[in-house]
C-alpha cells in the first residue's frame, strides 16, 4: 500500500514526533510513503519511514528535486506549486492529515473528492463534512487505511 502524508510544514516538537512516529510504522508495516517532500510533517514522517526501511516519495512544488529533504528516496520536480497537492493525494491509496494548515485542508478536500479514505490526527474538523476519520495516534491511522483500502489483486 502507498500512503499519501499531508500536513503541516511548520509545526511544533511535539507535531514533528508523532509524523515521525507515523513514518516508523508506515515504514515497519512494509509500506510506502508520499508527501510534498518539504520540512514540518513532511520532513518528520520521511525520516521515521526511513529509520524502519520504508520507501518515501517526495512530491515538490518547484522544478528542481534538490528542494527535497534529506530523507525523501524519490523526489519528483512538478513545477506547479500548490497544485501540486491534487498530486499528492492522487498518488495514495490513502491519505493520513497530521495537524496542517490551509495547504493540508486542500489536500483534505482532494482526497475526499478522489474518494480516497482519510485518517486525521489532530486536524482539521469541519462540521457537515464526512469521510475523516478523526484518531487518537500513528497506530490508529494506519489501522484505519488498511481496514479502508481494499486489498489490490
Amino acid at each position: 500500500m502507498r500512503i499519501s502524508i499531508i500536513g503541516g510544514s511548520s509545526v511544533t516538537d511535539g507535531e514533528y514526533a508523532t509524523a515521525e512516529r507515523l513514518g516508523e510504522e508506515i515504514g515497519r508495516r512494509g509500506y510506502e510513503l508520499v508527501c510534498g517532500g518539504l520540512g514540518g510533517v513532511m520532513e518528520a514522517v520521511c525520516k521515521g519511514a526511513q529509520h524502519t526501511g520504508g520507501h518515501t516519495i517526495g512530491v515538490v512544488p518547484g522544478k528542481d528535486r534538490q528542494e527535497a529533504n534529506e530523507y525523501v528516496d524519490t523526489a519528483i520536480a512538478t513545477g506547479i506549486n500548490d497544485a501540486r497537492n491534487a498530486v499528492i493525494v492522487m498518488n495514495g491509496d490513502g491519505v493520513i492529515a497530521v495537524d496542517g494548515g490551509p495547504g493540508t485542508l486542500s489536500e483534505i478536500g482532494h482526497a475526499l473528492t478522489f474518494r480516497k479514505p482519510v485518517a486525521g490526527i489532530d486536524t482539521h474538523r469541519i462540521d457537515g463534512v464526512y469521510g475523516i476519520e478523526h484518531v487518537a495516534g500513528p497506530n490508529a491511522a494506519v489501522d484505519h487505511l488498511e481496514t479502508e483500502v481494499e486489498p489490490r489483486s
